[in-house]
């Protein structure tokens, strides 16, 4: 197997000593977990908790493929489909301030596309559209049918690409809708490109200026950026990795840089597990939103659990009600969890060899309920 390198930032090393000496007590248990995450097939994880006990961070793994240092405790990482939380955030301002209305027909503010009249701003933000989704769709029948290519060895070398977003939404809208407007729920990251386009369209101004002007620098999330097209990770980051077949042989790219236009506002977002602990005990604590807002924000669908940008789930069987959303893009991975309240939160990056099979998917959705359920459960 070759491993190729296209991505040679270099950070300071950072340590498993940095845990407990930083956060000043000791989780063996968290520190098992994370361990065990580790062995189930991750290159490298970070792991911040933050409860009555105080903050713990930990690291385990490495931060690249046959490297020797950890993953940096607060290192940079693309957040996936955290992104469609902070993107609610910013359309949800909106809607406080009166410049938009979740009842609002979308079609009202964004003629060009002929959507339908009956989909709501509501509906974007909660997945009820039926929009297709441009990323791909599982059909009725069992059926996979692709949207764009975000995957295989194609995506590897055509990976810092530009789409726009409306290129996105055009793909999407040439497909057939899933279902009539409010009728079901389906999972569609063409919502989250469309909050984006509503963003812009209402501002003026572009979305990572108004992520950066609403949330970021009221919070000080100083190591979280929109990146749209920058391919770079700012900052000291753990590697992402893809596996694909060329010719017989297993290649193993690393595929840290990218062009992250492809998800747009459904996943291309950049923060730290820190800045991630700072805007979910910010959000449901209510300082970026008026609690009305932040009580639909948080009320979930009945057929999925999902609210408006956030899913809301119960932490095992003896757990209480936990506000979160993750995600994972091409190697890399971010939870972000808390209480209603705010006051437990888990935040936590991954580092991976992805592939067009998602071989992980099952050690993720495993790793992330043994996480939960040792956090918030009891």
């Amino acid at each position: 197997m070759s491993v190729d390198r296209t991505d040679q930032d270099q950070h300071a090393p950072r340590t498993a000593a940095d845990t407990a000496a930083a956060a000043g007590q000791d989780r063996p248990e968290l520190r098992k977990a994370i361990e065990e995450i580790v062995d189930s097939g991750f290159v490298g994880m970070t792991l911040r908790v933050h409860d009555e006990r105080g903050a713990w961070v930990g690291s385990a793994g490495t931060a690249e493929l046959s490297g020797s240092e950890r993953p940096p405790t607060n290192g940079c990482v693309r957040i996936g489909s955290n992104t469609k939380t902070f993107t609610a955030t910013l359309v949800l301002q909106l809607v406080a301030e009166g410049r938009i209305g979740l009842e609002d027909p979308v079609a009202d503010h964004l003629p060009r596309f002929g959507l339908d009249g009956r989909i709501t701003v509501r509906m974007l933000l909660q997945h009820t559209s039926g929009v297709y989704n441009f990323t791909g769709e599982v059909l009725g029948d069992g059926t996979y049918e692709p949207g764009i290519v975000w995957a295989g060895q194609e995506w590897v070398e055509d990976r810092f690409r530009t789409y726009r977003p409306q290129e996105l939404v055009e793909l999407a809208l040439s497909r057939p809708a899933r279902f009539e407007p409010g009728t079901g729920w389906s999972y569609s990251n063409t919502n989250y490109v469309l909050a984006r386009l509503l963003v812009e369209e209402v501002t003026g101004r572009p979305v990572a200026e108004e992520m950066r002007r609403r949330i970021l620098e009221p919070l000080g999330l100083s190591d979280t950026v929109s990146p749209t097209t920058q391919t770079r990770i700012p900052g000291p980051h753990a590697h992402a990795y893809y596996r694909y077949e060329e010719g017989g042989q297993e290649r193993t790219v690393d595929v840290t840089r990218q062009n992250p236009s492809w998800i747009s506002s459904g996943g291309d977002m950049i923060s730290t597990p820190r800045d991630l602990h700072t805007f979910v005990s910010a959000l449901v604590g209510g300082r970026l939103l008026p609690e009305a807002l932040l009580s639909q924000m948080c009320a979930p669908h009945p057929q999925s659990g999902y609210g408006l940008g956030v899913f809301v789930q119960e932490a095992g069987p003896d757990g209480g009600t936990v506000i979160t959303h993750n995600g994972g893009i091409s190697g890399h991975a971010a939870l972000m969890y808390s209480t209603p309240d705010g006051r437990r939160t888990l935040t936590a990056s991954l580092n991976y060899v992805d592939d067009a099979a998602m071989s992980l998917a099952g050690a993720f959705q495993k790793a992330t309920r043994r996480l939960v359920e040792e956090v918030f459960g009891g």
